[in-house]
């Protein structure tokens, strides 16, 4: 007998009365129909653009091609000035640099000359 009153005992579980509930044994088009697997192309908006997934790339549901051409061809035409741009900043800091060491290399020889004459003159005196 136990301590604390009766001992516990579960109640068996009855037969389950259903065939199994599992989609595995459905067909493609069955599945589709009653599971809803069809989802369609996946689409987004994204800064007030709708755009929609085909062929692997993201394409434009709006039909705005001309705006976005327009600004695509702006926007490679300032990129391309800025590389021009760049370029040519390059460049000057290579000629400046070019400079700089030639200019440094003169005035260390220069420094040298000087005290080249300073110790001949201390040795005639």
């Amino acid at each position: 007998m136990p301590l604390f009153g009766s001992s516990f005992s579960p109640k068996k579980t009855p037969p389950r009365k259903w065939a199994s509930l599992s989609n595995l044994h459905l067909d493609r088009s069955t599945r589709e129909i009653e599971l809803g697997l069809e989802y369609g192309t996946p689409t987004m908006n994204l800064a007030g653009q709708s755009l929609k997934f085909e062929n692997g790339q993201w394409v434009s549901e709006s039909g705005s091609f001309l705006g976005d051409r327009r600004e695509l061809q702006r926007l490679r035409k300032r990129n391309q000035q800025l590389e021009e741009e760049n370029n040519l900043l390059r460049l000057k800091v290579d000629i400046l640099l070019d400079m700089l060491s030639e200019t440094t290399a003169e005035s260390h020889l220069m420094e040298k000359e000087l005290e080249e004459l300073k110790q001949h003159s201390r040795k005639k005196k």
